[in-house]
């Protein structure tokens, strides 16, 4: 409870004077409380809340105003001028630089390239233009001028990127060389089941029996994004499953074309092989594909520029 105070009754005089005091007394203690800030009564506030108004300095109200004009802008400037500016900074330094070492080894590709293949009758500016996309080497000369060019110093892979004649082409080959990288084929079992469900996936290819698959579809969701769960069209459900992992084992490769483009990006090996060794994976991986759907094909390693194959003489 608060103070107590008393108040003399039947008296006018006295009574009245009590009640200047006490009024006196809450003006001051008001006056104390709030100082400059003023209490405003407002709608919808409960029972002793109040809105406090603050004082606001003439500097600060100059900030708004001059805010206030940079934001409306004159009208010939439209409000969208400063976010496209933004962008074009951004496309600026997004602007991709090639390092002295890449561009070395391009010049090192164009010397590759057969002169017999220029246009004839035409200007030698013309003809670098023109030719420029038609020149091509054999895949036997492009592999040695990859490996002359190398400038990285790690075991490079070896890729080809290839534009078919139509998407949702696939298949799967297998290399006679396997393609270097060591591929982990697991067969699911009892204990491949209690990895997977603690998380640990130490597989690339996972192969099952057909009588697994009930217990492996509550895994769904972890190895389908990864491309891991088992299905009939990659050859992984099998009734003989090891059989299909000693094929995978080999080098067996499943290829396809990108989901929204003819496009293959396949990997055949590593630098560090063979010439011939490259060119044997490279030539079977192009006979699968077919020739028939081939419209180009380049050849290049992890930091190479690429090399147009020559499809007749691949």
């Amino acid at each position: 409870m608060g103070k107590i105070r008393t108040r003399t009754l039947g008296l006018e005089d006295v009574e009245k004077e009590q009640k200047q005091e006490q009024k006196r007394r809450s003006a001051e203690k008001k006056s104390a409380k709030v100082g400059d800030k003023h209490k405003i009564r407002a709608q919808g506030l409960k029972g002793g809340e109040r809105m406090v108004q603050v004082d606001v300095a003439e500097e600060a109200i100059k900030k708004m105003e001059k805010a206030k004009k940079i934001l409306e802008g004159p009208a010939s400037v439209p409000p969208t001028a400063g976010l496209q500016q933004g962008k074009e900074k951004a496309k600026k330094i997004k602007k991709r630089v090639r390092g002295s070492n890449y561009k070395k080894a391009k010049r090192e590709v164009d010397k590759f390239y057969s002169s017999s293949e220029r246009t004839k009758g035409a200007s030698r500016e013309a003809d670098k233009v023109s030719s420029r996309l038609a020149r091509t080497v054999s895949l036997s000369d492009a592999i040695k001028t990859l490996k002359k060019i190398k400038y990285a110093k790690f075991d490079e892979s070896v890729e080809l990127h290839i534009n078919v004649d139509k998407e949702g082409l696939k298949g799967e080959v297998e290399l006679p060389h396997s393609t270097g990288k060591s591929i982990r084929v697991k067969i699911v079992d009892d204990k491949v089941l209690d990895d997977i469900e603690k998380g640990e996936l130490h597989f690339d290819v996972l192969i099952t029996h057909p009588q697994y698959m009930p217990r492996l579809a509550r895994f769904a969701k972890v190895l389908g994004p990864k491309g891991l769960m088992p299905n009939p069209k990659a050859g992984t459900i099998s009734d003989k499953p090891e059989e299909v992992a000693k094929k995978f084992s080999k080098g067996s490769v499943r290829w396809k074309t990108e989901a929204k483009a003819p496009i293959i990006h396949q990997m055949i090996g590593k630098i560090s092989f063979e010439d011939k060794a490259l060119v044997d994976n490279a030539s079977a991986f192009l006979s699968t594909v077919g020739k028939a759907h081939i419209q180009s094909a380049f050849i290049k390693t992890t930091m190479s520029p690429s090399i147009r194959v020559d499809m007749e003489k691949s």
